[in-house]
C-alpha cells in the first residue's frame, strides 16, 4: 500500500510539472524553453531536409556582380531603371527591400517613385524596440494585444510612400541569431502597419488581411499564426534554394520573362558586406531578402508551420500525458521487457513529432523532454534507490528464500511432534558452504535477480545434501549449514559429510562459471567441514521455529570456510572429519588434498590439524 501511494503521488507530480510547464507554454512572450526549442527544431529541419519552393516568388539580388558594374549601394536612378525594367514584364508583386529612409538627388528619386507607382509595388520600413524582448498580454477578445508596441518607426521618403505599399521588414530571431518568426504586424502610438510579407502577398492575391484570434485571412487563403500574430519560418533550403537572379542581368535587359511573368519579385542586396544575412540549419549566411521571400511564399502557398494556439493546446497535453505515462511505466515494470517498452515509448513520440514537423506541424519537441525526463529520471532513481534496499535487506534477511526443508525431518516431526523440544547432546558432522562476493552483487542486480540466483545455489546445495542424507538446517544469507547426524546419529555421517562437501564444491565451481554475471564480478565460494560434539535445539517459538545446531563443533566448521579462503582453497576440513570419514571419502581424481597441517582458528586459543582440498580447474 506505501508503494502504491508513492507511485499515484510520483504520478500526480508529474503531471503537474507538467501542467506547469504547458502553462508557460501557453502564455505568449514568455517561453523559458524556447532556445532549447529552437536547437531541436533546427535539428528536425535537417533531418527533414531541404525541399523545392514552390515556383511563386522570384529574387532580384544587388549582388557582387551588380555593385562591381553599377556600383554600391545603387544610386536611385539605377534603382528606377532596375524597378521599371522588371515592371514591364508583369509581375504579381514587385517587393522593394531595401530601405528609402533618407532623401536622394532629387531626379533620381522622382524617378523611381514614378517606377514604384507603375508597377505593384511594396516598400520596405522598419521598427524599433526599446528592449529585445518586448512584454506583452493576452486578450481573447482582442487578437493584436499581444503584438509588441514599437517605440520607433523607420518609414521611407513620403513620396515613395505614396507610391508603393509600406511593409515592415522585422523578424524574430532566437538567441543564436536563427530568424523564426515574421511578426505579421507592427503597432506603432496611432497606427498598425502590415509586414513586409504579409503586403506583398496581400497585393499578390488581391485581397486585405482579415485579422482573427489565431490566423490571418487572406482571401480563400487561412495562415494559421502564433502568439502574437507570428508567422513561423522554416526554410527550403540555402542559399539560392528560391530562384534568385542578378540585377545586373535585369539592368542589361537579360533576364528570363518567365523569371518575372505573374511571379512576386522581390529585389534585395545579397552583395558581400552590404546586405543583411542570417544564420539558418542549411546555410550559415542566408540573404535577407531570402528570408523576406521565404515568408511570401509561405504565406501565398500556405506551406509554413502551423504553430497556433490549438498547437500549443496539444504540446501542454503531451506536457501532462508524457512525464505520468514514463512514471507508470518505470513503477509497472522495471525489467528489460519494461525498460523496452519505455525506449519504444519515447522512441514512437520522437518518430510522430518528427513526422508531423515535416508535415507543417511544429509541435514542440523541447516541452515533452523537460516535462518527462526529470519525472522520469527522480522516480527512476527513487525506484532504483527502493529495490536496492530491498536487495540489501534481502542479503540480510533472506528467510523467504531460505525456507527449503531439511530432508527427512518433516516425517520425522510428522511422527514425532515433541522432535527436539528439549535440546539434544549428540555427535554429528557439520558442513558449511558460503559464496564470496556476493554482497556487492546484491546491490547491483536487483532483487529480482538475486532471488533468481540465490534459489537455483540452493536447490544445488539442497540436491546434494539430500543425495548424501544430510539436512540443511539454515540458509544465511549467501551460504548454508548443514548437517549430518540427524535425527540420529549414524556410523558413516563423517563420510557422506565429507563427499557432500566436495561434491558441492565441484557443483558450485561449475555453477558459478556458467553464470555471466556472477563470472564477471568473479563471485567465489568457500567450504568449512567439521565432526564432533553438537547441541541440537529447536529455535524461535510460536510458528517460526527451525532446528539448529550449536557448540564449538559448529563454530570451528564455520571458521574453515575462512581457512579455505585464507589458503587459497575451496574446502577446509578438519583431521578428524577426514579420519572418521576413512581414507576413501574424499576422491583424488577431481582435485588435490594438502595435508596435515595445524592452524590457528580465529576465537580459540589453541590450534588444530586440517587438510584442504582444491578442485582441478576445467
Amino acid at each position: 500500500m506505501n508503494h502504491r501511494f508513492q507511485t499515484v503521488t510520483a504520478l500526480l507530480l508529474a503531471g503537474l510539472w507538467g501542467a506547469m510547464l504547458g502553462y508557460f507554454h501557453l502564455r505568449p512572450g514568455f517561453d523559458p524553453l524556447e532556445r532549447m526549442e529552437a536547437t531541436l527544431a533546427d535539428l528536425r529541419s535537417t533531418i527533414a531536409g531541404v525541399r523545392t519552393p514552390p515556383d511563386i516568388v522570384s529574387i532580384i539580388a544587388i549582388d557582387d556582380r551588380t555593385a562591381a558594374a553599377h556600383g554600391y549601394p545603387l544610386s536611385r536612378a539605377t534603382l528606377a531603371n532596375l524597378v521599371t525594367s522588371i515592371g514591364t514584364l508583369q509581375p504579381k508583386a514587385l517587393a522593394l527591400d531595401i530601405l528609402l529612409v533618407d532623401p536622394g538627388p532629387e531626379e533620381g528619386d522622382a524617378a523611381l517613385a514614378a517606377a514604384l507607382k507603375a508597377t505593384p509595388s511594396i516598400i520596405a520600413g522598419a521598427a524599433t524596440f526599446p528592449q529585445s524582448l518586448q512584454p506583452v498580454t493576452a486578450n481573447a477578445e482582442d487578437p493584436l494585444a499581444a503584438v509588441p508596441e514599437a517605440q520607433q518607426l523607420l518609414l521611407p521618403q513620403p513620396r515613395f510612400e505614396d507610391a508603393a505599399a509600406l511593409g515592415i521588414v522585422n523578424v524574430a530571431t532566437d538567441q543564436s541569431g536563427v530568424p523564426r518568426f515574421i511578426p505579421l504586424f507592427s503597432r506603432a502610438p496611432g497606427r498598425l502597419d502590415a509586414a513586409f510579407p504579409l503586403r506583398t502577398a496581400s497585393i499578390a492575391l488581391g485581397a486585405e488581411p482579415l485579422i482573427e484570434t489565431d490566423d490571418i485571412r487572406l482571401g480563400a487563403h487561412r495562415i494559421p499564426t502564433d502568439t502574437g500574430q507570428r508567422l513561423p519560418l522554416t526554410f527550403y533550403g540555402p542559399a539560392g534554394s528560391i530562384r534568385t537572379f542578378s540585377a545586373a542581368d535585369a539592368l542589361d535587359g537579360k533576364l528570363p520573362a518567365d523569371a518575372v511573368t505573374g511571379k512576386v519579385v522581390v529585389i534585395g542586396a545579397t552583395v558581400t558586406g552590404g546586405g543583411d544575412v542570417f544564420p539558418t540549419p542549411f546555410d550559415p549566411i542566408l540573404p535577407g531578402v531570402e528570408v523576406m521571400s521565404t515568408a511570401i511564399t509561405h504565406l501565398i502557398a500556405g506551406d509554413g508551420m502551423v504553430r497556433d494556439h490549438k498547437v500549443r493546446q496539444a504540446d501542454a497535453g503531451i506536457a501532462v500525458i508524457l512525464p505520468m505515462l514514463l512514471v507508470a511505466l518505470i513503477a509497472w515494470r522495471r525489467s528489460a521487457l519494461g525498460f523496452v517498452i519505455i525506449g519504444l515509448t519515447v522512441i514512437v513520440w520522437a518518430m510522430l513529432n518528427l513526422a508531423a514537423f515535416a508535415n507543417g506541424y511544429w509541435l514542440s519537441a523541447a516541452l515533452p523532454i523537460a516535462a518527462g525526463l526529470p519525472p522520469a529520471l527522480i522516480f527512476g532513481a527513487a525506484e532504483l534507490w527502493r529495490d536496492r534496499s530491498r536487495a540489501r535487506h534481502f542479503a540480510d534477511q533472506s528467510a523467504r528464500l531460505q525456507r527449503i526443508e531439511a530432508p527427512g525431518l518433516g516425517e520425522w516431526l510428522a511422527r514425532d511432534p515433541a522432535f527436539l523440544a528439549e535440546p539434544v547432546r549428540q555427535n554429528a558432522s557439520v558442513v558449511f558452504i558460503d559464496l564470496s562476493g556476493f554482497t556487492g552483487l546484491s546491490e547491483a542486480v536487483g532483487p529480482a535477480a538475486v532471488r533468481e540466483i540465490l534459489s537455483s545455489f540452493f536447490e544445488l546445495i539442497d540436491e546434494e545434501t539430500r543425495q548424501h542424507g544430510g539436512a540443511i538446517t539454515s540458509f544465511m544469507g549467501d551460504g548454508a549449514m548443514m548437517l549430518f547426524g540427524l535425527p540420529a546419529p549414524a556410523s558413516d555421517d563423517a563420510a557422506r559429510a565429507a563427499a557432500c562437501a566436495v561434491r558441492l564444491a565441484e557443483r558450485t565451481r561449475l555453477f558459478l562459471a556458467g553464470h555471466p554475471e556472477l563470472r564477471r564480478r568473479k563471485i567465489g565460494f568457500k567450504l568449512g567441514a567439521h565432526c564432533g560434539t553438537i547441541v541440537a535445539s529447536r529455535l524461535g517459538s510460536g510458528d517460526r521455529q527451525q532446528i539448529t545446531a550449536t557448540g564449538d563443533t559448529v563454530n570451528v566448521a564455520q571458521r574453515l570456510m575462512e581457512v579455505a579462503a585464507s589458503r587459497g582453497a575451496e574446502l577446509a576440513l578438519s583431521a578428524s572429519l577426514l579420519d572418521a570419514a576413512g581414507p576413501d571419502a574424499i576422491p583424488l581424481r577431481t582435485g588435490r588434498l594438502t595435508g596435515p597441517f595445524e592452524t590457528k582458528l580465529r576465537g580459540r586459543s589453541g590450534g588444530i590439524a586440517i587438510y584442504t582440498w582444491r578442485g582441478e580447474t576445467l
